[in-house]
């Protein structure tokens, strides 16, 4: 197996570029403040430029103000002294939580309240709202 991976042939390779990535993105998260450091991900090497991705517009927004910093810093890391520059993303790392649904129950009695409001509402509109809220009670 470990002949496959260091070897000449297309995973060789694939496994030496992900060796280099990962190495790129502990550098340069070791140039950066914590709280910025661990929301950025280098996401490949292209043509020259190295695409950094992070989970949020803000981060994106401070990055851009450490672009010339760490790209000194990165040509200080073997291998990486072509390195010309920078393409920034911002993509979503984890998909963002739903909100917790609230469930509330209607006890029987306050329905019993709504259904004898309803039944003495003239408005149409209102009559149907206060039955329809009647009918979320606990059976």
């Amino acid at each position: 197996m470990s002949r496959l991976l260091e070897g000449q042939g297309e995973l060789g390779s694939l496994m030496r570029t992900a060796r280099l990535i990962e190495r790129a993105q502990a550098h340069l998260r070791a140039q950066l403040p914590a709280e910025l450091g661990e929301h950025l991900y280098v996401g490949g090497f292209r043509q020259g430029r190295l695409t950094l991705i992070t989970d949020r517009a803000t981060w994106l927004t401070r990055l851009r103000y450490e672009q010339p910093r760490l790209l000194k810093r990165l040509h200080e890391l073997t291998g990486f002294e072509a390195v010309s520059g920078f393409d920034l993303k911002v993509r979503p790392v984890r998909p963002p939580k739903a909100p917790i649904r609230q469930t509330r129950h209607l006890p029987a009695r306050a329905a019993d309240e709504l259904s004898s409001c309803a039944a003495d509402v003239d408005d149409p509109r209102l009559k149907r709202a206060l039955e329809r809220l009647a009918s979320h009670a606990e059976s």
